[in-house]
């Protein structure tokens, strides 16, 4: 029975160790410590395509956004890629590396946020958008309306 328990304990400490985390010393800005730093904001995030990273923090209103922060191809013929798609034309000539396509998100319980916006730098569209993290993957849920209506995407989080 001794040996039962023995085995328990390892097998615990072992699930303890490798369990999904995020390394927050590198990514969380040096004025928030890590108890403070929610999860959502202590690692980088790849979109679903793996083409760009998305650094999540709060704003001084403690609300969440996200900027893009790495692109696996950042310029286009020599130049850095720009908000080209972008409706309004004063943004058109504002690069994609360091664009916030997040913004406006407050907590709602342990994994959720939601009352956000997401922005798509490929079609020049804004969405609303609500957020569920699920250990290294987050769920980014676009919609007009009703959530009902709209498209999910798996972000992954970034080595």
């Amino acid at each position: 029975m001794r040996n039962h328990h023995i085995k328990l304990l390892f097998v615990s400490a072992i699930l303890l160790c490798t369990s999904p985390r995020c390394d927050a010393q590198a990514v969380v800005p040096a004025h928030i410590t890590q108890s403070q730093a929610d999860p959502l904001e202590q690692c980088l995030w790849y979109n679903e395509e793996k083409t760009a990273k998305i650094s999540i923090t709060k704003d001084p209103d403690g609300k969440f956004i996200g900027k893009i922060v790495w692109l696996k191809e950042p310029n286009k013929d020599g130049k850095p890629k720009t908000d080209i798609n972008n409706s309004d034309k004063s943004k058109q000539n504002t690069p994609i590396l360091g664009l916030t396509i997040l913004s406006g998100f407050k907590k709602n319980g342990e994994y959720g946020y939601e009352d956000g916006i997401i922005y798509d730098p490929k079609n020049g569209k804004t969405y609303s958008c609500k957020i569920t993290r699920e250990g290294n993957k987050l769920n980014v849920r676009g919609y007009v309306g009703f959530s009902l209506f709209g498209r999910t995407t798996v972000w992954t989080k970034a080595e």
